[in-house]
């Protein structure tokens, strides 16, 4: 005798209980940028120069000096995110043993999994937007508003850290990619380029992506830095370019784009309406419509303050 199970298809164990998602990153950009809230659609991001002229002590009035007021225009885009979810496609699935038992199916399972997917989703979507974003990108994500790189690249007065003429002999106008060999070189030609006014500032970061962050931490320890402290170094992925007190940042915004950024970060803002609102979501079941809905609707956008304090790096 024997088992007959040619009318038996083939089992395989479903884990009703678990679900896995995606590793995603976060939006550390915007915790690290200057918030301008309460910004509907566009306002103003206010500037102030002006000067003190030294004249000789004696009697009399002699008034001299300007003071000038300007700004840069900060435009918020208002953002949606929205899914409609129908229960009743599960029960023909193995996601049928997470459902209750009834036929109202006004729910849906793994609702905080899922919310915390959503989140993170729109978080890592923003965080590339703060630095990509185009308007004219035909991208669902990325052309919602312009990000720093479109703004900073139109902006008149930044300062190139590329140029070869910062030092002799430096490979500052670099092709075929930001490498373990160059690197440090770019690092070095991006600390000479920033205005002495800066160097003492606190807020004072370089930016670069998590790809060329991990390219300088592999350069620095090929170099043998033996006062190199690796541990202390990469807490939160930020380094002190050795011999400087400027801290080098890594953000996710940047990955991919071979561009480097060094500004202050009270020159860099985020414009919302409120605050974290992304983070703000609602999961309700539409009677009317026999479905579970996910709702969420914020505002963002970047500007800068002064580009001729902003230092950038592109690979040639």
């Amino acid at each position: 005798m024997a088992f007959n199970v040619t009318a038996l298809a083939a089992y395989t164990k479903a884990n009703e209980t678990q679900l896995l998602t995606k590793a995603l990153f976060g939006a550390k950009s915007i915790s690290l940028l200057t918030p301008q809230i309460g910004v509907k659609s566009t306002q103003q991001v206010n500037t102030m120069n002006t000067d003190a002229v030294f004249q000789a002590d004696a009697c009399g009035w002699s008034a001299s000096g300007t003071t000038t007021f300007s700004g840069r225009t900060l435009t918020v885009a208002a953002i949606k995110v929205q899914e409609a979810l129908c229960p009743k496609d599960l029960n023909t699935k193995y996601l049928q043993l997470t459902l209750p038992n009834g036929s109202k199916d006004d729910t849906i399972p793994f609702e905080q999994k899922y919310a915390e997917y959503k989140s993170g989703l729109i978080a890592e979507q923003l965080e590339t937007a703060v630095w990509q974003g185009d308007t004219a990108s035909g991208n669902q994500a990325l052309s919602r508003f312009d990000g720093l790189i479109k703004i900073i690249d139109a902006a008149s007065g930044v300062i190139e850290a590329n140029v070869s003429g910062f030092t002799s002999g430096a490979p500052y106008s670099v092709s075929g990619g930001i490498t373990t060999t160059n690197v440090i070189a770019i690092m070095q030609g991006i600390y000479r380029a920033l205005p002495v006014e800066l160097l003492g500032k606190a807020d004072l970061r370089v930016m670069v992506g998590m790809d060329v962050f991990r390219t300088y931490q592999m350069a620095l320890t090929n170099a043998n830095l033996f006062h190199y402290n690796a541990e202390s170094s990469t807490s939160n992925f930020e380094i002190v370019i050795p011999g400087t007190n400027i801290r080098v940042v890594a953000l996710n915004g940047l990955n991919s784009t071979r561009r480097i950024f060094a500004a202050q970060l009270s020159n860099l803002f985020f414009g919302t309406d409120l605050l974290g609102e992304e983070d703000n979501y609602e999961i309700f079941y539409a009677k009317e419509a026999m479905e579970v809905r996910y709702n969420v609707a914020f505002k963002a956008g970047v500007q800068i303050a002064f580009p001729d304090e902003i230092v950038e790096f592109t690979l040639a």
